[in-house]
C-alpha cells in the first residue's frame, strides 16, 4: 500500500505566493539583520542612535518611556544571541525579535522551497490572541518604565 497524498499538506506555493513569502521574509528578517550590527546600549535605551534616529522625547517631555523604548536594544541583544538580556531590556521587543526571526525564516523557506509551513503558522491569532498581545505590549511598557525609573 502506498501513502495517500494530502492535498493541503502536499500543495506547494504558487509563484505569486512565493513572491509574497519572499517579501514577508525579507521585511521580517531585515530589522534582525540590521540589529546584528548594533552594539546594545548598556542603559537599555539609546541603541537606536547608532542608526541616526533622534532621541525619544517622551522621557523629557512626559517623564516616562514611550511604548517602544528599549526595543532596538532588545533586538540587538536578541540578534547577538543574548535572549535573556533581550527579555530583560524590553519584553515586547524580545517577543517581536523572536517572531520576526521565525517569520523571516519561514517566509524565506516558503519563497525558496514553496513550503506552506509559514502560511499555516502565521495565521491571525484571533481576538483573544490580539488582546493577549496588546496586554503583553502594555505590561512591557510599564515594566520598562519602572525599570528605567529605578522602581524595580
Amino acid at each position: 500500500m502506498g501513502t495517500v497524498a494530502h492535498p493541503i499538506i502536499d500543495a506547494r506555493l504558487t509563484p505569486r505566493e512565493r513572491f509574497a513569502s519572499l517579501v514577508v521574509g525579507l521585511v521580517c528578517a531585515t530589522p534582525v539583520v540590521v540589529a546584528a550590527f548594533l552594539r546594545p546600549d548598556p542603559s537599555g535605551i539609546g541603541t537606536h542612535a547608532q542608526l541616526g534616529i533622534p532621541s525619544c522625547t517622551w522621557p523629557t517631555a512626559m517623564g516616562i518611556t514611550c511604548p517602544s523604548c528599549g526595543m532596538t536594544t532588545a533586538f540587538a541583544h536578541a540578534a547577538a544571541g543574548d535572549l535573556l538580556a533581550s527579555l530583560r531590556t524590553q519584553p515586547m521587543g524580545f517577543l517581536l525579535a523572536v517572531v520576526a526571526t521565525a517569520v523571516g525564516m519561514l517566509g524565506l523557506l516558503g519563497a525558496v522551497t514553496g513550503s506552506r509551513l509559514g502560511y499555516w503558522l502565521c495565521r491571525s491569532p484571533g481576538r483573544a490572541g490580539w488582546w493577549t498581545l496588546g496586554s503583553i505590549a502594555v505590561a512591557s511598557w510599564l515594566l520598562t518604565t519602572a525599570r528605567l525609573k529605578g522602581w524595580i
